[in-house]
């Protein structure tokens, strides 16, 4: 029986599964799904087990990883008892209302412990996609997408002197963050389906923080490091170019470069968060 864990990721129209495979080109398995639409994600998962090869593998052991808005509470003022109505009320369309016992969507809130950031990360996973995972693994944890992407940025957070802004920009959102030492000063995600509209939110949060737009650095993340159109590569260049008209540092982030080409940089369109969670195991 295969010992590797499985990795599931979930976003709100995509599934994808990975595993530690040295059999494998780039020592790592990636199979992208694609989405039915009409039917959920948890229904596309359960037809998934039954056309899947990495699926039917054998593994015993899962992780979900969920791309659902997240909630990022101070660790000295996290309680348990309270994450869930906190949640309720900062994103009351993704979670199940105190005293409900169904919604459209039923949502369960778990939380992901930052400790680099000082941070818990509160997030919804769907009930219905959860129990799938579960009905199939005997061992599953939970996290979500952005917890490998913040702690390999604020890795980059200590060189120079300058501040810095980061975009990760990935299933037609940006997150947008930066941290203040060793705990964040600033995190949001913005809906963008166009370069103006990327543009425009990542120029607004600059304000926003009263960045130097001479000395301070923005850095762009995108979950694919090659774009795999030459629409989406004319974009990239579009968002560049824009910017640099009002910031002079504007970087994108090379993972091949920032992982001395390991092998699953080079696995093709794997996602930069999954990537991350391969290199730093």
């Amino acid at each position: 029986m295969p010992s590797s864990r499985l990795y599931i990721r979930a976003s709100r129209n995509t599934l994808a599964f990975a595993v530690a495979d040295h059999t494998a080109e780039h020592q790592v398995a990636y199979e992208p799904y694609i989405v039915r639409s009409g039917i959920s994600l948890a229904a596309n998962l359960r037809d998934a087990f039954r056309h899947s090869q990495l699926l039917n593998r054998g593994y015993m052991q899962a992780e979900l990883i969920v791309d659902t808005p997240v909630l990022l509470i101070p660790v000295q003022e996290f309680a348990e008892d309270t994450v869930d109505t906190l949640y309720q009320h900062t994103y009351p369309q993704h979670a199940t209302p105190l005293g409900q016992t169904a919604t459209p969507v039923a949502t369960q809130v778990l939380t992901e412990v930052l400790p680099n950031l000082n941070a818990v990360a509160a997030y919804a996973v769907n009930s219905d996609l959860r129990l799938v995972v579960e009905d199939h693994f005997t061992d599953v944890r939970f996290s979500h997408v952005m917890a490998p992407v913040w702690a390999h940025m604020l890795s980059r957070n200590y060189t120079g002197q300058h501040r810095k802004l980061y975009a990760y920009i990935h299933d037609k959102k940006t997150e947008v963050f930066s941290f203040d030492k060793n705990r964040f000063r600033f995190s949001n995600t913005f809906e963008t389906t166009s370069v103006s509209d990327t543009a425009y939110h990542l120029l607004h949060v600059w304000k926003t923080l009263a960045m130097d737009a001479g000395a301070d650095e923005l850095y762009l993340a995108y979950a694919t490091q090659k774009a795999s159109q030459a629409q989406q590569q004319q974009d990239r260049q579009t968002l560049l170019d824009t910017l640099k008209r009002y910031l002079l540092k504007v970087y994108n982030v090379n993972p091949s470069a920032d992982f001395n080409r390991a092998p699953v940089t080079l696995v093709k369109g794997m996602p930069l968060d999954l990537v991350i969670r391969f290199v730093k195991g």
